[in-house]
């Protein structure tokens, strides 16, 4: 299309509050973006004597009264046709001969390529704002004077409308803060909907920052296609939704998340979907569902929440691929470096990104891994549903994960050194960690698995309060819920996650009689500053924490 500065196509226009248009300025330069060759006016049959004039009374009354009225509220919405029916209608006072002979000489056809183009030009010439102290001549934007005067739209437009200078060569990952894309012209929107051409859209469709760390956990996982999305929970809802169909079955384990076990246990029955529940290690329970039942899915943790059982993922794939059914592991616990399910015959790896991943206590987000197929089906319901990862989150994932292989090596070191000396100390009854060899799995965990993860769980000799009074005397870790962020993090399951249920007197009791005098320790207690050395505290410093919150001896401070 030819460009260049032409003349000024239309009349000066700018909003107002009052329907006053009278005394249009005929200007001496131009501001059309859409313009070619300027030719003087052409005037044929009827029209000849005054030029657009006799167009304009062919609109109907109301219809130029509703543009005059938009002229004043929106003029940046509305074409060339509405300006000149707007200008005519408010002008009532001038005579026919003289609106027209004033439409006929601000009017300029241009030449262009396609023929919408000379509207466009006349009606974004017809709303330029020649402010007197926008001087742009010489200036490395001057390009944008050709079609932009007024303050306001070079504010919103410069640097912009006209290409972008983004740095491409910049280390780190731009963060893409924006809630829609554009097309430049109708032609590619068409090929986007025909798949011709790519472009997200809409943002809750993707993200440019966000596409950038998916693909960081996809090479990860080994993977074909990632989705991130706005939390775990919502990874795993979305996902149980979308490959388990209305009316199907699906199997998953005793010990899992509580929010993953209430969504399995109350919403997927009002779809008509049913589960069977089976321990980690019941080979045999998981044979029987698959005989017995329709299958869509197994799902599970592995290592589980919280007592961090591992579930044997080659054999359970096979098991169930003889039958047809997916499987999805939830390999939070694990993290991509410790344990890679795809490579052991899981269909799909699902990650809640907020713990191992972002790795700082800051961020929330949940990702789904996997075929491109499956994945696809994922996404489809994901866009709409809603629950889009923020791109500032997607920037804070791309950063933690930086740092992963080093958290994750200190993280699994620590979480065994402290497994080792719970386990020999007289006032814990019993450690739960893949690591050691008390654990029932743990050499299906050295099968597996790289390193055993930063998790602790115990079980306190004492009841509740006695448990309760241990964590509170803890000097490092903080009482919150999460895990795998650089602060260390005690929580009592009793009571943080199962408090409503223990004191509800609900069926879930008989779980509780463990797991009420349990605490869940996430490590990492070197990165306090506390203890200075880099391979962190040493076996005595921790015996002597342990001991003053047990009681067993006071520590000096």
């Amino acid at each position: 299309m030819a460009m260049s500065s032409c003349a000024r196509a239309f009349t000066s226009f700018e909003c107002r509050s009052d329907p006053d248009f009278s005394g249009p300025k005929i200007p001496s330069a131009g501001c059309g973006k859409f313009s070619g060759k300027a030719k003087p006016p052409s005037h044929r049959g009827a029209a000849a004597g005054h030029g657009l004039s006799s167009l304009i009374l062919k609109f109907p009354p109301n219809f130029v009264r509703q543009l005059s009225t938009k002229a004043r509220r929106n003029c940046s919405n509305i074409g060339v046709a509405q300006v000149v029916a707007a200008s005519w209608a408010t002008n009532q006072g001038a005579s026919g001969s003289a609106a027209a002979k004033a439409v006929d000489a601000a009017v300029v056809p241009i030449e262009v390529e396609t023929g919408l183009e000379e509207v466009i030009g006349m009606a974004e010439d017809a709303f330029c704002d020649k402010s007197e102290n926008v001087k742009l001549e010489g200036s490395p934007s001057s390009e944008y004077a050709s079609f932009l005067s007024s303050g306001g739209s070079i504010a919103i437009h410069a640097g912009e409308r006209l290409g972008r200078g983004i740095v491409t060569d910049a280390i780190t990952t731009p963060v893409v803060n924006t809630s829609a894309y554009f097309f430049k012209k109708t032609a590619d929107l068409i090929d986007f909907k025909e798949k011709r051409r790519a472009s997200f859209e809409y943002g809750r469709y993707g993200n440019y920052t966000t596409i950038v760390a998916e693909e960081k956990i996809s090479a990860l996982e080994g993977a074909e296609s990632t989705i991130l999305m706005a939390s775990g929970m919502c990874a795993s809802t979305v996902m149980l939704m979308a490959l388990v169909p209305a009316g199907g079955h699906l199997v998953t384990t005793t010990d899992c998340y509580r929010k993953t076990r209430i969504f399995i246990e109350t919403i997927l029955p009002k779809m008509g979907i049913t589960a069977t529940v089976i321990d980690p290690a019941d080979i045999g329970g998981l044979e029987t569902a698959l005989e017995k039942n329709n299958v869509a899915l197994f799902f599970t943790e592995s290592p589980t929440n919280p007592f961090l059982r591992c579930v044997d993922i080659e054999l359970v794939s096979k098991l169930c691929h003889d039958k047809g059914t997916l499987v999805c592991i939830d390999g939070t616990f694990a993290t991509p470096l410790n344990q890679k399910a795809l490579a052991l015959g899981a269909d799909i790896i699902l990650h809640s990104a907020t713990k191992y991943i972002g790795g700082h206590n800051d961020v929330l987000a949940g990702s789904i891994s996997g075929p491109e197929k499956l994945i696809s089906s994922v996404r489809t319901l994901h866009h709409i549903l809603g629950g889009a990862l923020n791109p500032n989150a997607a920037y804070l994932i791309i950063r933690g994960m930086k740092t992963l292989h080093l958290r994750i090596q200190q993280q699994n070191s620590t979480a065994q050194r402290m497994a080792e000396i719970l386990e020999a100390h007289p006032k814990i009854r019993h450690v739960y960690y893949p690591g050691l060899a008390s654990h029932p799995e743990h050499d299906l965990a050295k099968r597996q698995m790289n390193g055993f993860g930063g998790v602790v769980s115990f079980e306190v000799d004492g009841d509740l309060l006695t448990t309760a009074k241990f964590i509170d005397a803890l000097r490092i870790p903080y009482i919150a819920p999460s895990f795998g962020g650089c602060e260390s993090i005690v929580d009592q399951p009793a009571i943080m996650s199962y408090w409503c249920v223990f004191f509800c007197s609900h069926p879930f009791d008989k779980i509780l009689v463990t797991m009420m005098v349990m605490s869940t320790l996430a490590n990492m207690i070197f990165k306090t500053g506390i203890f200075p050395s880099r391979r962190g505290p040493s076996m005595e410093s921790w015996t002597t924490w342990f001991d003053s919150a047990l009681g067993l001896r006071t520590l000096k401070t």
